[in-house]
């Protein structure tokens, strides 16, 4: 996990961003404010964007520069960051779908395949004169 100051991507709108960040092995950043664009790369490539309350954010970051190796749980289900040894807890914003998205380890493809069968009716009833896809 990885605990940052306010604005956190901002100036990183491209995907690269959120794949440096996991390939270092983070699977959430932890930040009072995301920059949109980075949020949205965020739940489409898997990484858990946290956004806290600004004193919440001050205090994570107060408490693990005092214990760089504070135990910090990110629950995606119950939407609540804790960090029991320091006495922080709070909710934190995430919209159903994108909730769903990481519960259920799905990716923009992922979901698409979720209507396969409908996508193989809608093909099967095409005209014959249309161009077929795939």
């Amino acid at each position: 996990m990885l605990v940052a100051g306010p604005n956190f991507g901002t100036g990183s709108s491209r995907e690269h961003a959120v794949w440096a960040i996991q390939q270092y092995g983070f699977q959430a950043v932890v930040s009072p404010r995301f920059a949109d664009i980075f949020r949205d790369n965020c739940t489409k490539n898997g990484l858990v964007p946290v956004q806290v309350p600004a004193e919440v954010g001050g205090a994570l970051l107060d408490a693990v520069e005092a214990d760089p190796g504070l135990m910090i749980v990110v629950d995606v289900a119950n939407l609540t960051l804790e960090a029991p040894d320091a006495g922080i807890a709070c909710s934190f914003p995430l919209d159903a779908s994108t909730r769903e998205r990481f519960l259920q380890g799905l990716d923009d493809i992922g979901i698409t395949t979720r209507h396969a069968d409908h996508i193989e009716a809608f093909e099967a009833s095409r005209p014959a004169w249309l161009p077929t896809i795939g």
